[in-house]
């Protein structure tokens, strides 16, 4: 293949430089023009030899530095004749030593373009926020619907608009109706099933939008009754969106399908008309609300069942809010101001754990504005001592997992609010399931809380009212058991056997409710030291030997040979509601066992509370823990429940709990007590074939045994 020489070449470049449709200068080191292009000169209205010498930056409206940095960028140009033009420059350094290569492109259209797009844009979201709000204030359906109408004939400046309610018989009739006064009004005239056949009903129910521009159009392809039908009340273009709403049942769950509640629709009378992208998309978001208005208003019907459904379902019902509103948004814009009206924190934090969106909550609540937060990273904004707080949960977040959490913070008003934190991983499919960052909604459960506290405030009392009753009738029952006081008939002491046994239970009750409130409210300080592991396994075996010999279960205790560090009365409290429970669940003849085993820590949250808890004079390695179990072959446990039995008053089975005199409380406790201890509780269970309780304490391991 033949080289192009470098004659050639200099003629190639030649050409390229004078029949661009580019306006192309060069320029020398004092920003003087030494050649342009006929682009170039076409575009400041002078000649070549007018424009050569002059300096570039003549030519613009400011100051531009063509030694900067940008190599790329815009600059605005003003005419003779006073307009102003912008143009995208690019910049070549070093053509020649010393010389600039500067390329202009006319952008001015496309930045008109652009601005008109987004004011149109900005009247199509401030249009529909109007029409939202005027019917999220109404409370009465018949006045929602009529506002709905009354302000679609206004935007869309059309002869009639009105909301058709389909009914469960086929047919339909108009219920709320805004119409020019030169029209004739169809309100309450019921439609024909021919007019509305079962097919237009099921592809209305699926979605379908018709938009006629021309009734006697072909491309609309009606059928001869409708036209005749839509003639007698002289509409020549119509626009049809239907109106669907979620079926829910009884019990309040959303069901899989939808319902055509009804239609919205508009009516050109005088001409026809071409209905645009805008009136369809506004015709659309507006029925959608009037499906969420109509949703609303029915759940008014019946308040108690709507606020008992809310407190069951609150994560689900954010869950569904956002997926509502994320089909409403159409922009950036749009989602602020949907945000911004609702009463919690909502954000959302990229992956390297700075603000991309706040809504104005931010600032209502905390006195952060969006604007002034936006890409600052989380320690940055809520300070060291926050951040190391959530710093745990956000790492959670961001490996894909959605958390939950509550925490203490700190309003503008002064006050400290308690609130409830949600962190929703936003997972990329497309890019192999890369977390790109997480959303995250806080509400405020101050008052939740407070409820709280009275509520164990009002336990505690009534159970220390309690204790030096139950403590007397107790010990009375115990002598009159005894037959020191006299002996009664076989029926009368069965009756007393159980009126003790019951008293007993109650008397262990209210002292498992006084344990659990003291040590959930920090008034008991843990005690903790160096413990043999070995010796409170004996002592607890030894506490709960005889209750194992009265159940005909033995008891097994692994001699080991750790050291834990712990608050001995209250692990020894934990290991023998544990064995209690095992014993009282075992079949007789069978075996109870208790072991424990050195590991290294599969959590770093363990190793964490470790090192806190352990003194500087001690010299102690912190990267191991002690795991204690207790195992039994009783019924086991049900999959389903395995998390529920650590809470309150939670049981297996209930009835068979009381036999046993179980109080529902024994597990909390030692949940209680081992949370305070940095360690973790679980089970593991299979029904018919025994259960095994776990728990984990601190190691404590001293340099020289290394």
């Amino acid at each position: 293949m033949e080289r192009i020489g470098e004659f050639q070449v200099e003629k190639l470049f030649q050409a390229i430089f004078e029949r661009s449709w580019e306006a192309m200068m060069i320029v020398d080191p004092q920003n003087q023009l030494v050649a342009v292009n006929p682009s170039a000169c076409q575009l400041f209205g002078s000649s070549t030899k007018e424009l050569i010498g002059k300096s570039i930056t003549d030519f613009f409206l400011y100051a531009f530095d063509l030694r900067g940095e940008e190599s790329i960028g815009e600059v605005n140009i003003e005419h003779e004749n006073g307009s102003i033009q912008t143009f995208e420059y690019s910049r070549v350094e070093e053509i020649l030593p010393n010389y600039t290569l500067l390329i202009l492109r006319d952008v001015t259209n496309l930045k008109r373009a652009a601005a008109k797009k987004l004011h149109l844009q900005h009247q199509r979201i401030q249009l529909f926020s109007e029409v939202t709000l005027k019917i999220r204030q109404s409370l009465q359906l018949k006045e929602i619907l009529q506002t709905a109408v009354t302000e679609v004939q206004r935007i869309l400046k059309a002869d009639r608009v009105l909301i058709y309610q389909v009914l469960e018989n086929g047919t339909g009739l108009p219920i709320s109706e805004a119409v020019l006064p030169d029209y004739s009004p169809i309100l309450g005239m019921e439609f024909p099933e021919e007019v509305f056949p079962h097919e237009y009903r099921e592809l209305y129910a699926g979605g379908r939008v018709q938009a006629i521009n021309d009734i006697y159009s072909k491309d609309a392809g009606l059928a001869e009754c409708l036209i005749e039908f839509m003639e007698a009340w002289m509409v020549k273009a119509k626009l049809v969106v239907p109106i669907l709403q979620n079926i829910k049942s009884k019990t309040g769950k959303a069901q899989e399908c939808v319902r055509l509640w009804g239609l919205l629709i508009a009516h050109q009378c005088e001409t026809t008309r071409e209905w645009t992208d805008f009136e369809l998309e506004l015709m659309q978001q507006l029925a959608d609300q009037i499906g969420i208005a109509l949703s609303q208003g029915e759940l008014l019907e019946n308040l108690e069942e709507l606020v008992a459904e809310r407190t069951a379902n609150l994560q689900q019902e954010i869950n569904e809010r956002l997926e509502v509103e994320a089909a409403l948004r159409r922009s950036e814009e749009q989602l602020r101001l949907i945000a911004n009206g609702l009463p919690v924190l909502i954000a959302y934090v990229d992956k390297y754990q700075c603000y991309r969106f706040n809504n104005e909550a931010y600032q209502t609540w905390l006195g952060h504005s969006p604007n002034k937060i936006y890409g600052c990273h989380l320690q940055q904004v809520h300070g060291q001592e926050e951040y190391q707080i959530v710093q745990k949960y956000i790492e959670t977040v961001l490996s894909g997992k959605q958390v939950t959490y509550e925490n203490d913070i700190t309003f503008q008003d002064g006050y400290i609010h308690s609130v409830n934190v949600t962190y929703i991983p936003h997972i990329h499919e497309q890019e192999n399931g890369e977390v790109k960052g997480f959303f995250a909604l806080t509400n405020d459960i101050s008052d939740r809380k407070a409820i709280e506290r009275m509520k164990d405030e009002f336990i505690s009392v009534v159970s220390h009212e309690l204790r030096t009753p139950l403590t007397s009738i107790h010990s009375s029952l115990k002598i009159l058991a005894t037959g020191k006081l006299g002996n009664l008939c076989t029926k009368g002491q069965r009756m007393l056997n159980i009126a003790d046994e019951q008293t007993e239970r109650l008397v262990r009750l209210v002292n498992n409710v006084l344990d659990l409130q003291s040590i959930q409210s920090g008034k008991i300080t843990m005690n903790k030291k160096a413990c043999k592991a070995t010796e409170l396994m004996i002592e607890a075996t030894q506490t709960m030997q005889m209750m194992a010999q009265e159940h005909g279960v033995k008891l097994f205790a692994e001699s080991v040979n750790f050291v834990v560090w712990a608050d001995r009365d209250y692990i020894i409290q934990t290991l023998t509601n544990l064995l209690s429970n095992a014993i009282k669940f075992s079949p007789p003849d069978s075996c109870v066992w208790l072991s424990a085993k050195m590991e290294t820590p599969a959590n770093k949250n363990i190793t964490k509370n470790i090192t806190k808890n352990i003194t500087k004079n001690q010299k102690q390695k912190t990267n191991y823990y002690v795991t204690f179990a207790v195992k039994d072959t009783g019924q086991g446990i049900p999959d389903n429940q395995l998390e529920n039995i650590f809470e309150r008053f939670q049981q297996v089975d209930s009835s068979d709990s009381r036999k046993k005199g179980g109080t529902g409380l024994g597990l909390t406790i030692c949940r209680q007590i081992i949370k305070e201890h940095g360690g973790s509780i679980w089970v593991e269970s299979s029904c018919g074939v025994g259960s095994t309780f776990y728990f984990t304490l601190p190691a404590v391991i001293r340099v020289s045994e290394q």
